[in-house]
């Protein structure tokens, strides 16, 4: 057995919070790959919320979504993250999401995360989130940008209380360049 990279050891985690039925956050749709882990894991009956501010992205994601029959349960918000609670109603709870930090693979790579941006969407899921769930953030850093929003999530995450929630980091610290990691704050 091998050790898991971040984006998958963030699914490990998700898996079994995730129930058919809930509600999700796909905070960073990219490539797609996520909205359809999530779509899978809350069935018919849930609801994928999934964000980007490329249409690109939710374009190939949508014709994803109707190849695996999965398009009923997500809804694609071609807004950013941060504009999170403006499609929340105020008491509804999420029982996950996740955020991929950096870029979209094979695009423009000036259109980034942003740590404001990030910390804003970051607050809206917590406040959000049911006893036990889980706000997963893969970050990748490795970019202009990049590490500035890494410091600022590491701070803000430290400085939650623990009382209320626990926070992961996981990662793998002997490899080149800047690799990914994974922050999973759960609600105690």
């Amino acid at each position: 057995m091998n050790l898991e990279s971040a984006l998958s050891y963030s699914h490990t985690l998700l898996k079994p919070i995730i129930q058919a039925g809930d509600t999700v956050i796909d905070a960073t749709v990219g490539n797609g790959h996520d909205t359809i882990f999530l779509a899978g894991l809350v069935g018919h009956s849930g609801q994928v919320l999934g964000f980007d501010v490329q249409q690109v992205a939710l374009d190939e994601t949508a014709l994803q979504l109707q190849l695996t029959g999965q398009a009923h349960q997500v809804q694609l918000i071609h807004d950013g993250h941060q504009n999170l609670d403006h499609y929340l109603a105020p008491d509804q709870q999420i029982s996950a999401a996740i955020f991929n930090l950096g870029y979209l693979p094979g695009s423009d790579k000036t259109i980034i995360t942003h740590a404001q941006t990030t910390l804003s969407a970051l607050d809206c899921c917590l406040s959000h989130l049911r006893r036990g769930g889980i706000v997963a953030l893969v970050v990748y850093y490795g970019h202009e940008g990049g590490e500035a929003e890494k410091t600022a999530v590491l701070n803000e995450v430290q400085q939650l209380d623990q009382h209320e929630f626990q926070v992961l980091q996981y990662g793998f610290i002997n490899q080149v360049h800047q690799p990914p990691f994974l922050i999973a704050v759960q609600r105690r």
